[in-house]
């Protein structure tokens, strides 16, 4: 088969670009000494040009075909338990979960990769997509035509030679691969077939010579750099001059290391390398490739192929050509490249979705959380208080009448000894507690978020922030509803003995919010009843003994002092008595009274916080641990070890 020009629907037949024929009437061929390319001005690739011209047969002149058939060019793309499409699937969530999280420039990568690789599944299966790039010079046009077996693309000394992509596909059915690439159908060839195995095995081929890779033509760089992202595969050409050029092995070979199992590097021109040059100059360009972090692919391990030949002479061309028909044939190659662009891109989205250690809510940091909380609402100030509270009704209930009316006495002479305005803090310490939530809000969101990554840490922050709103004010209403209760209480004691029952409110109000039921005074212990009668008896015992002393002295009752004084001196010593064994038995309810109230409080001021703060903090943890499992999935079969 000759090489020919595909053009496309409505295109004129032979506007492709044909050699230029030499001054005899013959087409110019690969060996031709003027359409080689320069570089090195000894003059020893001209003789040798020279005398391949003369022993080689000129090359037939391209001939038009028919166009690529009409035949459906989609096919099962992924192989069977390949793991290619999963990986995509999660990608995908993964995008799709960290949209809201996440810049678009973060994801602008891996949104590409999907796009791309939607593409390309939609296209033909059948066929192998290959550039052949290099830098000015090296000789890839030379090797591209080498390859097809006809002069298709144009060589020579001028720089830049090649201006856009030519492609040459070696089967029917390519176009839709190539108008991805966006080759017009001037430049689409056809090779010259020999009906050798070789030519058997490269059927689905479809190879793409492009532009100086450092022309200088801003232009030919960006043909480079876009068709380099939508190829199956690439083979770098190199030259003896050039191998080791910065520009190469930065610009391209280093970022696209992860690539290694479908690039291909040639170290073309050792016919120009004397002895045993050509081995040392191939052990360095080896050895540059793996300080690229490129894999080799030696001793039957995958990697990038690399090989010398010289196009000029054809030394090396045919094993080329023999490894390419077992790439081609394999038909992975399409496969393989969209794992590594799903490897690059989730090397790159690495440092947003891996964290350092575990990060997360611990029950140590919600627990120091709401003891913090518990100390910005006075849980224990109004524990304290409710133990007091309790200790007084006893006091109350089992007191002697006689000291009961001169607290009365005295809370008449000096209203104000209970200063009511001292059960509100100051707004001093007001601002003191609304300081200590904010730094309550503030440890807990730093303790959650350490270790995640920054955008994951800031949306933690943010949360804990937004959440917090109005936090402080729902801890003092709590506090404030227990001072009212406290000070309602005191106005209505004429004896002020429950001016401070913080524990009462305490109760009163956390109850409700729990769901329990509502008690405005603390509750009595069974004895409470026989202890108030006995205190009545001895208080009826001092009545009786002094009436009967008050009878006796003024002689209403007959004289005996013994007896009368024996039982008002028993009442008199029998009420503090009563009294004070009931304040001794009610010091461990109190306690337990007090220390539920503190419970009460403190639970109400951490379910506030943890409705208001931790929710919202363990839903983004839950939300970055999903999309932290999606990565995993992404990286769970690279080929790439990234």
């Amino acid at each position: 088969m000759t090489a020919v020009t595909d053009e496309g629907p409505g295109q004129s037949r032979g506007r492709g670009r044909s050699p230029e024929p030499a001054p005899d009437g013959e087409p110019r061929t690969a060996q031709d000494p003027d359409a080689q390319h320069g570089g090195w001005d000894d003059g020893l690739i001209a003789r040798r040009a020279a005398a391949a011209t003369e022993e080689s047969a000129p090359a037939e002149t391209p001939a038009a075909l028919p166009e690529d058939d009409a035949r459906p060019q989609v096919e099962a793309y992924v192989p069977s338990g390949s793991p290619l499409s999963p990986r995509l699937d999660a990608l995908r969530e993964l995008v799709g979960l960290s949209r809201a999280r996440l810049g678009r420039t973060a994801l602008a990568e891996a949104g590409r990769v999907l796009d791309e690789a939607a593409a390309r599944q939609r296209l033909s299966s059948r066929h192998t997509v290959v550039a052949i790039a290099g830098a000015s010079g090296s000789g890839k046009s030379t090797l591209f035509n080498s390859l097809a077996g006809a002069q298709i693309s144009e060589t020579g000394l001028r720089r830049p030679t090649t201006s856009s992509p030519i492609a040459c596909s070696w089967t029917d059915g390519a176009a839709g691969l190539l108008d991805r690439l966006a080759i017009p159908g001037r430049l689409r060839r056809r090779p010259q077939s020999g009906g050798t195995a070789a030519d058997e095995a490269l059927q689905g081929l479809v190879l793409v010579d492009l532009p100086d890779h450092d022309s200088a033509a801003r232009g030919h760089r960006d043909q480079v750099d876009r068709v380099l992202a939508l190829v199956d595969a690439v083979i770098w050409v190199v030259d003896p001059e050039k191998y080791a050029d910065a520009a190469l092995h930065e610009r391209y070979l280093r970022p696209l290391a992860g690539h290694a199992e479908v690039t291909f590097v040639v170290l073309n021109q050792i016919d120009r390398l004397p002895g045993e040059a050509a081995d040392q100059v191939l052990d360095d360009l080896r050895r540059l490739l793996d300080e690229d972090g490129m894999a080799l692919g030696e001793h039957g391990e995958p990697g990038a192929t690399v090989l010398p030949l010289s196009a000029l002479t054809g030394e090396g061309v045919g094993e080329l050509r023999e490894l390419l028909g077992r790439f081609v044939q394999d038909r992975s190659a399409a496969t393989r490249r969209l794992s590594a662009d799903v490897d690059a891109a989730a090397a790159r989205l690495r440092p947003v979705y891996v964290a350092e250690g575990r990060p997360g809510l611990g029950e140590r940091a919600r627990e120091e959380f709401a003891d913090r909380l518990a100390e910005a609402v006075g849980a224990a100030a109004a524990g304290q208080a409710a133990e007091r509270e309790w200790r007084r009704n006893a006091g109350r209930a089992c007191g002697t009448p006689w000291l009961r009316l001169w607290r009365w006495y005295e809370s008449t002479r000096q209203p104000g000894r209970l200063d009511h305005g001292a059960l509100t803090p100051p707004p001093e310490e007001q601002l003191t507690a609304r300081q200590r939530v904010e730094q309550a809000v503030r440890t807990v969101a730093d303790d959650a978020a350490d270790g995640l990554p920054g955008p994951w840490a800031q949306a933690v922050r943010e949360a804990a922030v937004h959440g917090a709103q109005g936090l402080s004010e729902a801890l003092d209403e709590l506090a404030g509803r227990a001072t009212g209760t406290e000070d309602r209480s005191t106005d209505t004691d004429p004896a002020g003995v429950t001016g401070a029952a913080a524990g009462t409110g305490a109760q009163s109000r956390t109850e409700p919010e729990r769901g329990g039921r509502t008690s405005a005074r603390p509750p009595r212990p069974a004895w409470w009843p026989a202890a108030v009668l006995a205190q009545v008896a001895m208080t009826l015992l001092q009545i009786f003994g002094g009436l009967w002393l008050a009878g006796q002295i003024i002689g209403v009752l007959q004289p005996g002092l013994l007896t009368p004084a024996l039982v008002m001196l028993a009442g008199i010593i029998g009420g503090p008595l009563v009294e004070w064994s009931c304040a001794a038995a009610a010091r461990g309810p109190a306690r337990r009274y007090g220390q539920e109230a503190e419970r009460r409080l403190r639970e109400a001021a951490a379910a506030c916080g943890r409705a208001r703060v931790l929710d919202p903090v363990s839903a983004e943890l839950v939300r970055y641990r999903e999309v932290r499992e999606r990565f995993v999935a992404v990286t769970e079969f690279s080929t790439t070890g990234r």
